[in-house]
């Protein structure tokens, strides 16, 4: 498993034998290699993909000296790839482009913190109908979210009770996405459909 971190630019049109495609515009890399952790000494296989420049002053001591290992400049976005194999050798210090990893029609997985919508209802958050009509002397009861249990048995509610709350803002993963372009100048990658998360917000692409 191949991948690299990116950035979502926003969405647009792409249009193949007059047929309108709706797509993803995403940053993707460069990604410069800053750790290689082997069995022997972690136990475990993975390679460290570091993207975005961010200020020194910014960062850890402890992080300024990680990135002087692999002699590049502190990056805003950590990420481990395991299984991580190219038809190249990989070093400390490597930068890994767009074309490096993938091609135009290839199906990737893309992964993203989905926007966060805060505290909802059940209506919105479970797509729950409400209590019914306004009739029978109801009153502000159409988007209730009725019954939550029994009374005097079992006496509590059980656990995973679909109730209002927090909405959004998950970690979500979309596969079988197709790439319907690669832009290897600007470091951009379109892709087909949408991806999850808001526009600048950072986005994993796994081959």
């Amino acid at each position: 498993m191949s991948g690299i971190i990116g950035k979502k630019i926003g969405m647009t049109t792409v249009y193949e034998n007059s047929i309108s495609i709706a797509c993803t515009v995403i940053e993707a890399g460069p990604c410069v290699i800053t750790q290689i952790k082997t069995n022997e000494k972690d136990k475990y296989e993975a390679i460290q993909l570091s993207y975005e420049e961010k200020k020194e002053k910014h960062t850890t001591k402890a992080l300024k000296g990680h990135f002087n290992k692999a002699n590049t400049t502190p990056k805003r976005k950590i990420v481990e790839f395991k299984k991580f194999k190219p038809d190249y050798p990989l070093e400390i210090g490597k930068i890994i482009k767009i074309e490096d990893i993938f091609n135009v029609k290839d199906k990737v997985k893309v992964i993203g913190t989905s926007k966060g919508k805060g505290f909802q209802g059940v209506v919105k958050r479970h797509g729950f109908s409400g209590v019914g009509g306004a009739t029978h002397g109801q009153h502000n009861r159409l988007r209730a979210p009725g019954s939550i249990g029994s009374c005097s048995f079992p006496s509590r509610v059980f656990k995973g009770m679909r109730m209002a709350g927090r909405t959004g803002s998950d970690r979500v993963k979309i596969s079988n996405i197709e790439i319907l372009k690669i832009i290897p100048e600007q470091n951009i990658i379109v892709v087909s459909g949408s991806v999850p998360g808001a526009k600048n917000s950072y986005i994993i692409i796994e081959k």
